[in-house]
């Protein structure tokens, strides 16, 4: 198949999948991709586009079809999300994400994380404050060094509180305070995912 045939299927995939992503909650870029490919009969892993070329066209995809909505409705998440990450202050919460990025859908999660002496003190506070959550895991990739004993990347797994708010889920990921000087890894590109604590994002809100 000639050069340029491939790189316009893959756009149309990584286009299906920004679709898919921006208007029906997918959140996993690796299933949108696969998702979309099957839908327009490519199975090959060599011509589904990068996780990176995806985000550009759910930007893009916003910009067409959400020019109106879709900033509103940001800057709608980004106040929930501050209004949260006040309320854990004490756990020096920062946010991170689709919400903090821009690229965020009406279904799109809040990603905030904390940085904590203990898990069990944000669950306590949860508890005390009569805060409905759901628990879980979630692993990290955070550096590129291989680790010692597997020839993978080093990941941390960390505990997660998910809390069902108006503008949709926020995940709350607990992290120890010495994290804080361990960048993340973004599933996109593997850059170092960006954050934002309270005044970060109140510049951001201008308020």
């Amino acid at each position: 198949m000639a050069r340029e045939n491939l790189d316009h299927i893959r756009q149309m995939i990584a286009q299906q999948a920004a679709r898919m992503m921006a208007e029906e909650g997918i959140h996993d870029f690796a299933y949108a991709k696969k998702k979309a490919g099957r839908q327009l009969g490519v199975s090959e892993n060599s011509v589904l586009p990068t996780n990176a070329e995806i985000e550009e066209e759910i930007r893009l995809y916003h910009e067409i079809y959400n020019a109106d909505e879709q900033p509103l409705m940001l800057a709608q998440q980004r106040k929930a999300a501050l209004i949260t990450m006040q309320l854990f202050e004490r756990f020096n919460p920062h946010l991170t994400g689709s919400v903090l990025d821009g690229t965020a859908s009406k279904y799109s999660q809040t990603d905030i994380h904390l940085f904590a002496d203990s898990a069990k003190d944000v669950e306590m506070f949860l508890l005390n404050q009569q805060i409905p959550f759901e628990s879980s895991e979630k692993s990290y990739r955070v550096s590129d060094r291989p680790s010692k004993d597997k020839k993978e990347k080093v990941r941390k797994t960390v505990p997660v509180f998910t809390l069902e708010t108006e503008f949709g889920i926020q995940k709350i990921s607990v992290f120890d305070v010495d994290d804080m000087r361990v960048a993340v890894k973004r599933t996109v590109d593997g850059s170092n995912a960006e954050r934002a604590d309270i005044s970060d994002l109140q510049a951001l809100l201008n308020v």
